[in-house]
């Protein structure tokens, strides 16, 4: 998350995000074991204001937008059936991650409202690279915490 400390700073950020100038790169654990090893998904979503909810839908649909995304298994635990993933979004919708992966019957552990078998209280899913241009010093800002040892989060261990 980044915060602005003045007014001309958030508008500069804001254009950011407008113009895709942010890039973020996540981190999630994901029901099941994905078919491919990595992959792109390519959709249209259709967000619905009242329940605060989106799904897939088709392109003919009025306000449905595309969301493209790229995946790479990490890791997948068989004893448990999850797996870690990196997505690297290329279109940043309302929920996209958690509507493409659960579209597929991969929901993201601990999603309830997109029906994960998960119980966790928080969602399993993390931003761990975050780069953007300073809005005053025009610099390229990049802030990485990717886990060395993912190996080790405890809900993948055998």
């Amino acid at each position: 998350m980044v915060f602005a400390r003045t007014s001309k700073s958030a508008s500069r950020l804001s254009e950011q995000v407008r113009n895709k100038q942010i890039h973020k790169k996540y981190l999630a654990i994901v029901d099941g074991k994905m078919e491919e090893s990595k992959g792109t998904f390519k959709d249209y979503i259709l967000k619905n204001e009242k329940t605060n909810t989106s799904r897939i839908s088709s392109s003919k649909e009025k306000n449905s937008k595309e969301a493209i995304l790229d995946y790479e298994v990490v890791k997948y635990n068989e004893e448990i059936n999850l797996s870690l993933v990196k997505v690297n979004l290329h279109t940043g919708r309302h929920h996209q991650i958690r509507v493409q992966f659960s579209s597929r019957g991969h929901s993201l552990y601990g999603d309830q409202k997109y029906g994960s078998r998960g119980r966790g209280k928080q969602l399993a899913l993390w931003a761990y690279y975050l780069s953007f241009i300073h809005p005053t010093k025009n610099e390229i800002m990049t802030f990485e915490e990717y886990p060395e040892k993912v190996s080790s989060w405890k809900i993948l261990e055998n």
